[in-house]
């Protein structure tokens, strides 16, 4: 089958079937495996117009939902995170689309950013992990790291929501975080989010976890959430800045979105229903793998 926006030519089993698998593994750590389908896309099907952001935001759009209503329904969103995350990612979002087409229209150029970006993610989640085990051996926070670790039947309990801080309960610990700093935070993963074309979700989970200290069996949900809003809006944005830019592919694919969207839907809601009986510890080890090995084959790419 010819994509034509995209300009490749694939079996359509084959989207689908990579989505599903991406997706399945990466939604238990709260990202949609955007993250993963652009190098896919970029590397193996030969997709390497600036269109391929935009086109990887169609699969957040049609996926995610599926994995939203798993976390809904077994009372692990934490609505009032989601939301601050979605208001501070939607102004980066669209600053991140134009810097993508003004600034990083170059294949080349553009790997070598999405190699920093996936690095970065990379060794702050493997750095949180062998902090948190090292601090397990000398006896630190042993009994913190441990209920961290399960899930359970347990669910989210808001606590507080103000205009500065979120607490709530989970497990039968409490967390509190500023909204401030989830805002600010926001923000910046909204233009990095925006330029890669993954909605932010796969830069945004890791800091919750690692630097909030938030667990990651509540974090997932509320990451894809924002995701899930934010590509829709990069979505309509790359749309509506493509007759500005007549010489570039800049519209997404919208057939081959939706069918990495529709694979993508099938894992996201098999994996957000297979995570709580997942480690915590095994899923970050899982995607901090997959996120440098990812990192490197890029970085090789660019100095090739």
């Amino acid at each position: 089958m010819y994509f034509a926006t995209a300009g490749i030519e694939v079996s359509p089993l084959v989207p689908p079937l990579v989505a599903f698998g991406v997706s399945f593994f990466a939604s238990m750590g709260g990202i949609s495996g955007a993250f993963l389908l652009l190098p896919f896309q970029m590397s193996v099907l030969g997709y390497v117009n600036p269109s391929v952001s935009a086109t990887n935001q169609v699969f957040n759009v049609v996926a995610i939902p599926s994995g939203v209503y798993r976390y809904v329904k077994e009372g692990r969103m934490v609505w009032p995170l989601a939301w601050a995350v979605i208001v501070g990612t939607l102004p980066g979002v669209f600053i991140g689309a134009l810097i993508r087409v003004a600034y990083l229209p170059d294949a080349k150029t553009f790997k070598l950013f999405v190699a920093s970006v996936l690095a970065y993610i990379g060794v702050r989640l493997i750095r949180d992990l062998v902090k948190k085990k090292n601090g397990n051996i000398q006896g630190v926070r042993k009994d913190n790291a441990v209920s961290k670790d399960k899930c359970g039947d347990s669910q989210v309990k808001i606590i507080v929501c103000s205009a500065k801080t979120l607490e709530y309960e989970f497990n039968g610990e409490k967390y509190c975080v500023s909204n401030l700093g989830i805002f600010t935070l926001s923000f910046v993963v909204g233009i990095i989010g925006g330029v890669y074309g993954i909605g932010g979700g796969a830069i945004i989970a890791p800091f919750f976890v690692s630097v909030f200290g938030l667990p990651v069996f509540t974090v997932a949900g509320a990451a894809l959430m924002g995701t899930f809003v934010t590509s829709i809006a990069g979505v309509t944005f790359y749309q509506a800045i493509a007759p500005f830019f007549p010489t570039m592919s800049v519209a997404p694919d919208w057939m081959l979105g939706l069918l990495f969207g529709l694979g993508g839907m099938a894992g996201m809601y098999c994996g957000a229903r297979c995570q709580k009986y997942v480690p915590a510890k095994y899923i970050k080890w899982m995607l901090a793998l997959v996120i440098i090995g990812t990192a490197l084959k890029y970085l090789i790419d660019y100095l090739a």
